[in-house]
């Protein structure tokens, strides 16, 4: 591979002017829901979150008073010693890809590397992987080929940008990563308020771009820190390597950025543990995690419910995005019982109402009801449940879907954009279903709005499905 990483023949050269022509693949928009994996050493420790590695090393925090009461002080047993126990025995990739299929996803980002340093694949740049160590199975490599055999589109995420500083804790006492044996590991260590330098920054986008190469995924995540202006023109060539050979295979490819690391319209923005108050003209996308308090396997999950995601899938995709749902497998490798319940039950619902998700657009209007979305990252938690007021919408071809996130106590639901006052609908309503129901609705249309009597009961749990169509010649 060259030093300098030029890009591959193609359309696209490293500049924002140049990647400005970008365009998201129609997969990605018709896909709406996919699923993110966060699995590694951490799901060992199995104690705070994800970040156990980072605050094992910082003093005074609950992980690092665990750490030495569980294991011993970090200068005998550090992060490095939780590798023999990161096992994945039971890691069985074609059924992971069969659950995430049964799941309604159509896509699956499993995490390559985090903040840790030890990458979950093979890894030609470092030993530190899970190819050589530990497991001693190129995890990525096997779970890329079995969502490709479920027909799904595999994607990857790379957290390495945080790798500069991740471990500086570690500097300031006595631990193992202050010993130059173990540097391949815990990186540089740097302070966190200082930029990387190039040797990093050439490091990170060799591996990088070794992961497009060796796994061709059709979707790269990345995390907040590749905001840090050092790293601007490695993005643009990252972009460019990576678009160029997505052209080469003849497949839609797309990068998930965070804040205003790209430029509009050249990768998809990213929100994380959030959503947007209101539509957003350019597709984008929530990450966010089926637990509340980690995105790794830790012993106390604080799990959200199957309602609450359903809810805030239809939230998303009303207003033109996708999301990632994260899960967070133990060290053998199984899925735990309650996420495969949760996937299991989002699945059922999507297999009756998929119609209103899947290959949909945005309307003029993304809904109506009380319950107000806090908009931006990290404001999953920060709203009321929606309820039978809160109404989204999708459209596909000549059908309109309200979809009602919550069934009404009395029996009847009145969709207020739909007032015959107003412009949204201009055609006449012809017909007005229900997805999963084959007895006939009676409504009514006036100024109030299109007024709806349910049947005695719902076809389904969590949010119900109403199909409108306009009359035909009307």
């Amino acid at each position: 591979m060259d030093n300098r990483l030029s890009p591959p023949q193609g359309p696209f050269q490293p500049t924002w002017e140049s990647l400005q022509s970008y365009q998201i693949p129609r997969w990605y928009q018709d896909a709406k829901f996919g699923i993110f994996i966060h699995w590694g050493l951490y799901a060992v420790a199995a104690f705070g979150n994800e970040w156990y590695p980072r605050n094992m090393y910082l003093q005074g925090t609950p992980e690092y008073e665990h750490h030495v009461a569980t294991y011993g002080p970090q200068a005998r047993f550090g992060y490095k010693d939780l590798i023999p126990f990161f096992t994945a025995e039971r890691f069985d990739p074609d059924e992971w890809a069969g659950l995430f299929r049964r799941a309604g996803a159509k896509f699956v980002v499993p995490v390559a590397e985090h903040h840790d340093g030890f990458a979950m694949y093979d890894c030609g740049l470092s030993d530190w992987c899970a190819a050589k160590m530990g497991p001693r199975r190129d995890l990525i490599g096997e779970l890329a080929a079995a969502v490709r055999r479920q027909w799904l589109v595999f994607g990857l995420s790379s957290h390495r940008a945080e790798h500069w500083w991740f471990y500086d804790g570690g500097m300031q006492f006595d631990s193992d990563v202050q010993d130059p044996r173990y540097a391949g590991l815990y990186g540089p260590a740097q302070p966190r308020d200082t930029q990387p330098h190039e040797a990093f920054l050439e490091d990170w986008l060799a591996r990088t771009c070794e992961l497009v190469d060796k796994y061709q995924p059709q979707l790269v995540w990345f995390d907040w820190w590749i905001e840090q202006p050092a790293f601007a023109p490695y993005l643009q060539r990252f972009a460019a390597y990576y678009y160029n050979r997505g052209a080469q295979w003849q497949r839609g490819v797309a990068i998930n950025y965070k804040h205003g690391a790209f430029p509009d319209g050249t990768a998809v923005y990213d929100v994380e543990r959030g959503q947007l108050a209101d539509t957003r003209p350019i597709f984008w996308q929530t990450d966010t995690s089926i637990s509340k308090n980690s995105w790794g396997y830790v012993q106390d999950q604080n799990y959200k419910t199957a309602t609450a995601l359903i809810g805030d899938l239809v939230d998303i995709v009303s207003k033109n995005g996708a999301m990632l749902l994260n899960i967070g497998p133990r060290p053998d490798g199984v899925i735990p019982e309650p996420e495969q319940e949760i996937l299991l039950e989002m699945g059922r619902w999507l297999a009756l109402n998929g119609e209103a998700i899947y290959g949909t657009r945005p309307w003029r209007v993304y809904g109506e009801g009380p319950t107000q979305v806090v908009s931006g990252s990290f404001a999953d938690t920060k709203r009321a449940d929606f309820g039978s007021r809160d109404i989204r919408f999708t459209t596909k071809g000549d059908a309109l879907y309200a979809i009602v996130l919550g069934w009404p106590a009395g029996g009847e639901v009145t969709i207020q954009s739909l007032g015959t006052h107003l412009t949204l609908y201009p055609q006449a309503i012809g017909s007005v279903e229900m997805l999963g129901c084959a007895e006939p609705l009676r409504w009514s249309q006036g100024v109030r709005g299109l007024r709806v009597r349910l049947p005695e009961s719902a076809p389904c749990q969590h949010a119900v499905v109403l199909r409108i169509r306009p009359r035909q010649g009307g």
